[in-house]
C-alpha cells in the first residue's frame, strides 16, 4: 500500500530532476469550472477557471484568472485609472470547490477533449503564465477577464482551430444588456454601471465577444467544434455543486424607491415655491451641485482614465459638469438672459437624452426616470421665474 502511494511521487521527482517537461498522462484531464453568480457586486457575473487532474502523479489543482490584491499599493487609485493589474492564481482543487459549496455558488466541470499532447502543452502554458514575471496582466472587463483569458488559452493550445456554434436559443444582444441579465436592474449596483458606462457597451457583441461572461463561456463551448470537424471541444460535462442563489429584490432601499422619494420632494418644493411665488435656494444649489459633481465624474472617467468602456457617455447630456460654475449665478435673485439661457439649455440637453435613449443610440438606468423628470420640472420652473422677474 506504501509503495503505491510513492510510485507517482516517485515518478514525479525523476521526471523533474531530469529537466524535462513534465509530460501529462493519458488518464490526465483538463476541464474549465464555471461559477456561478455570488451576492456581492463583484461575484454578480460568476467566474471561470481552468482544472488540471492526473492520477498518475497524484495532483489535482486549479488555475484562475482574476484575482486581485487590495492591500496592493496604489490600489484603489490604479483600479479608478483603468491600470490595474490582475493575477493568474492556483489552488488545490478541494479548497477550491469548498469555497464555493461555503458561498452556496454553482459550480460546473466541461472536460476538454484534448490529446494528451495537447494537454500537456495546456499545463505548460498555464504553468509558464504563473511564473513571477508573467503572473499578472492588464485588466479589461470585456476584453481580458477571468473567461477571456480562458478562451485564449484554448484558441492557443488548438492553434484556433475552433468553431463556435451557439445553440438555437442564443441570441445577440448588446454589451449593456449582457451586463444586466447578471444583474437586478433596479440596484445601485446597476445603477452604477448604467451611469458609468458610455455608449460603447450599447453595441451589438460578436458571439465569440460573448464570450466574457463564465455563462457564456460554458453555453457557448458546449456546442463548440475542433475546426471544421464534428469533434466537440467539450467532452463531458457534469454539475460538482448546486445553488439556491437567487437574485435579491432591494425593495424600499432601491434606487427607484429612493430617487423617487427625492423626486417627490423636489416636485413638492416646486410645486409650493410656484404657489408662494418664491425660490428655494438651497435646492437649486444642491441640484446643480450634484448634477455638476457627478457630470465632472464622468468627465474624468472619460478622460482621464485607460478604461475603454466609459467613454462617449451621455449621462453627460443630465449631468452636466459645468453646473458647477453656473452655481453663483443661480444663488441671485435675477437672472439675464443669458444665464435664463443656459437653463433652457439644460432642457434641450435632456430632451436629447431621451432621443438617445429611444433611437437606441445610449440606454439608461430605470432608477434615474423619477429623479430626470423632477429636475426638468424645475429647470422649467427656474426658467418660468427668472423671465417673471425680468418683467417686473
Amino acid at each position: 500500500m506504501i509503495l503505491k502511494k510513492l510510485i507517482p511521487l516517485v515518478l514525479l521527482l525523476l521526471t523533474l530532476s531530469s529537466n524535462a517537461q513534465l509530460q501529462l498522462t493519458e488518464a490526465s484531464e483538463i476541464s474549465v469550472l464555471s461559477i456561478g453568480p455570488g451576492y456581492l457586486l463583484n461575484d454578480s457575473f460568476g467566474h471561470s477557471a481552468i482544472r488540471v487532474k492526473d492520477p498518475l502523479y497524484n495532483f489535482d489543482v486549479v488555475y484562475d484568472y482574476g484575482r486581485y490584491d487590495f492591500e496592493a499599493e496604489g490600489f484603489y487609485l490604479n483600479f479608478a485609472q483603468g491600470k490595474l493589474n490582475y493575477m493568474i492564481g492556483r489552488t488545490e482543487f478541494e479548497d477550491f470547490l469548498s469555497f464555493y459549496e461555503y458561498q452556496n455558488r454553482r459550480v460546473q466541470e466541461q472536460q476538454l477533449n484534448l490529446s494528451t499532447k495537447q494537454k500537456t502543452a495546456f499545463y505548460y502554458f498555464l504553468t509558464e503564465n504563473i511564473k513571477p514575471e508573467n503572473q499578472s496582466y492588464p485588466y479589461d472587463f470585456f476584453y481580458n477577464n477571468c473567461a477571456t483569458k480562458i478562451t485564449d488559452a484554448i484558441e492557443s493550445i488548438l492553434e484556433d482551430q475552433i468553431t463556435y456554434l451557439p445553440p438555437s436559443t442564443f441570441e445577440q444582444d448588446t454589451f449593456r444588456n449582457l451586463i444586466r441579465s447578471d444583474l437586478n436592474q433596479n440596484s445601485w449596483g446597476s445603477l452604477g454601471i448604467d451611469v458609468a458606462l458610455g455608449s460603447k457597451i450599447d453595441q451589438l457583441a460578436s458571439v465569440k465577444e460573448h464570450l466574457f461572461l463564465p455563462k457564456n463561456l460554458y453555453l457557448l463551448l458546449e456546442n463548440a467544434q475542433i475546426g471544421s470537424t464534428d469533434l466537440k471541444i467539450v467532452k463531458k460535462s457534469k454539475i460538482l455543486t448546486s445553488s439556491s442563489f437567487v437574485k435579491t429584490f432591494e425593495g424600499f432601499g432601491s434606487p427607484l424607491a429612493i430617487l423617487s422619494l427625492i423626486a417627490f420632494a423636489i416636485l413638492f418644493v416646486t410645486f409650493r415655491d410656484h404657489k408662494k411665488n418664491k425660490r428655494s435656494k438651497w435646492l437649486d444649489v444642491s441640484l446643480f451641485a450634484f448634477t455638476g459633481l457627478i457630470g465632472l465624474a464622468l468627465l474624468l472617467l472619460w478622460f482621464a482614465t485607460d478604461h475603454t468602456a466609459t467613454s462617449d457617455n451621455y449621462n453627460l447630456l443630465w449631468a452636466f459638469a459645468t453646473n458647477l460654475l453656473f452655481i453663483p449665478s443661480i444663488l441671485k435673485t435675477r437672472l439675464n438672459n443669458r444665464g435664463i439661457k443656459y437653463i433652457v439649455f439644460l432642457v434641450i440637453l435632456l430632451a436629447l437624452m431621451m432621443l438617445h435613449w429611444i433611437t437606441g443610440v445610449q440606454s439608461f438606468a430605470i432608477g434615474l426616470i423619477p429623479l430626470l423628470i423632477a429636475i426638468c420640472v424645475r429647470y422649467l420652473f427656474l426658467i418660468r421665474h427668472f423671465n417673471k422677474a425680468i418683467r417686473l
